[in-house]
């Protein structure tokens, strides 16, 4: 089994915790986890199991789970977690004000959804 690697990233004004593991011979995959407060956000998993009899697996799976791991700090930092981490971009247009709530029917007739929904 190849040790892991641990990287806390300040990104956005929140501290993300990222952890690539290796899952050994018994479980032949790469598992990198990224973290915020304890909180798995955002997963990755690779399998190696073709790696299991190779005579230099040690070497070639740490270079795998170097590249994994370099690759979810990468996604953070340039921004392409974002949606799934529900984090807005500070480039993207604010919505246009009373967005999703400005409907055109009547008073009347959005109380009545609103009770029928209860």
């Amino acid at each position: 089994m190849v040790g892991g690697f641990n990287t806390n990233i300040r990104y956005r004004g929140h501290i993300f915790h990222v952890q690539t593991e290796d899952g050994g011979k018994e479980s032949p995959s790469i598992i990198t986890l990224l973290y915020s407060g304890g909180a798995i956000l955002f997963s990755k998993k690779t399998s190696c199991a073709n790696q299991v009899t190779n005579a230099d697996r040690e070497v070639v799976v740490r270079q795998l789970m170097e590249a994994q791991h370099s690759a979810m700090v990468q996604a953070l930092k340039s921004g392409k977690l974002d949606d799934k981490l529900g984090l807005v971009s500070p480039d993207a247009p604010a919505a246009e004000f009373g967005a999703g709530v400005i409907t055109r029917r009547s008073l009347d007739e959005v109380v009545l959804a609103h009770l029928a929904n209860r």
